[in-house]
């Protein structure tokens, strides 16, 4: 069988292989088994999921799994990704499990696992995971009587998680005075999200919070912004604030109606860390994606720049290796190691907030320390991944394009590591010449790769 996990754990379409009730019980199986090889002693996994209509079936069949293997499981309910992770930890639980596909459609969940420390589970267990379902070992072991686990839910959860959130933001500020509006993408964040900033003193609207197990993600979120610009307009808010359907992304809207991306929030950020003297070792770590503009403008502030494959892991490997404080994708993924271990939309929306407290600026003012490079990708449909080195027709094209684009741009073109598509990125001098050279690729990368 193809790989199980990911770069972002397991995903795929619910009821359809691997997102299966039989693979994912297999998981629950297999992760209990794993998390029951440290000290001896009682052994607990908590379990959260995002609003989509697949997670009762996924997470009674992680239930039945860990039980199985004689742990005992803690029921969160909806919950953000992060707080999963938090919740994780807070409690000394050996293993978190968030059943999302993050930003995906409704009928698409995944499972992220986060070990006992909070963060996603190394490589080492996740292939330890793998190889006791691919070998069929995880058949053969199975307690009895009185040693199966039993399951229970907890209930002040959100609580936690919201005074948790609050404790990142200084004390010394408030967001009286404030009107913000929240796309909470009809997901995990819409119960939440709204508390953290009223109980910090904000004036909050909210838009898309009515889970219905259907809607979430869909035309709202931190993919797609239309509505909040427009909310954010009317209701003649000082910003506005988009998470994605699990809550560890966040994308901003300006007053203005003018969306503010991850590599804009990450500078603003940066900038205040170094200001206060926080900014560990004067580092971001950022990845192949960010935008050319943002290294631009962080050589123009003194700040260096680490740069890391796609992916939170990546970032947050990079990070812990450099000693970094802060790091992130144009995504809106933000990880603050100071505050949390993994990404988080609500933490990253509060530092946010609090660099332009402490500015004394608008979002649109703080926003104008950088200016995008032009850049234009393409998510190209894939039926098989194959090395895009060995494939001569992409090749010769790229070659084409950077000999076209000399020094003034660049092109990415990378496999997608939760989905079965392609991405075809260019930045150049121009938007014309951006747009024609990434058009131009995206349909060599078609033909080449869905022959």
């Amino acid at each position: 069988m193809a790989r199980l996990f990911g770069t972002d754990g397991v995903r795929g379409v619910a009821n359809v292989a691997p997102m299966t009730a039989e693979m994912v019980l297999e998981i629950g199986r297999a992760t209990a088994y794993v998390c029951k090889q440290h000290p001896e002693r009682r052994h607990t996994i908590v379990i959260g999921k995002d609003t989509r209509i697949s997670g009762y079936m996924m997470e009674s069949a992680l239930v039945a799994g860990i039980c199985s293997m004689g742990v005992d499981v803690m029921l969160l309910g909806p919950l953000p990704t992060p707080g999963v992770a938090y919740i994780t930890r807070s409690m000394r639980a050996d293993a978190g499990i968030m059943l999302s596909a993050s930003h995906n459609p409704y009928q698409d969940n995944g499972i992220k696992i986060f070990s006992r420390h909070g963060f996603k589970l190394p490589d080492e267990e996740e292939d330890a995971i793998e190889d006791l379902i691919t070998s069929g070992r995880i058949k053969d072991i199975r307690p009895t009587a009185e040693e199966v686990g039993k399951a229970r839910r907890i209930d002040d959860v959100h609580g936690r998680y919201i005074v948790f959130c609050k404790n990142t933001f200084p004390d010394r500020l408030s967001l009286e005075g404030m009107k913000i509006v929240l796309d909470c993408a009809n997901g995990a964040t819409y119960r939440v999200a709204p508390l953290v900033f009223r109980e910090l003193g904000a004036q909050v609207v909210c838009i898309h919070d009515q889970p219905d197990g259907l809607n979430i993600n869909r035309n709202c979120g931190s993919q797609h912004t239309e509505d909040l610009r427009r909310t954010v307009l009317e209701s003649k808010a000082d910003l506005g604030l988009a998470f994605d359907g699990d809550g560890d992304r966040m994308i901003a809207v300006d007053e203005k109606g003018h969306e503010v991306s991850g590599d804009h929030i990450l500078l603003i950020c940066a900038r205040m860390l170094k200001e206060r003297g926080q900014l560990k070792n004067n580092l971001v770590v950022t990845t192949v994606m960010a935008n050319f503009g943002l290294h631009v403008a962080l050589r123009r502030l003194g700040i260096q720049a680490g740069v890391a494959a796609v992916g939170d892991r990546y970032v947050l490997e990079m990070m812990k290796e450099k000693s970094a404080a802060i790091g992130g994708e144009s995504s809106g993924h933000m990880i603050f190691l100071d505050h949390h271990t993994t990404g988080d939309g609500i933490v990253s929306a509060l530092q946010l907030l609090a660099a332009m407290k402490e500015a004394g600026q608008s979002l649109s003012q703080l926003g104008g320390l950088m200016s995008l490079t032009p850049q234009r990708m393409i998510n190209v449909d894939v039926k098989h991944k194959p090395d895009l080195g060995t494939i001569p027709d992409i090749q010769k094209a790229i070659t084409a394009a950077e000999a076209e684009l000399q020094d003034q741009g660049r092109v990415l073109i990378r496999y997608s590591g939760t989905q079965s598509m392609c991405r075809v990125m260019v930045e150049g001098p121009t938007v014309e010449m951006t747009e024609r050279l990434t058009k131009s690729l995206a349909g060599v990368v078609t033909q080449a790769l869905n022959r």
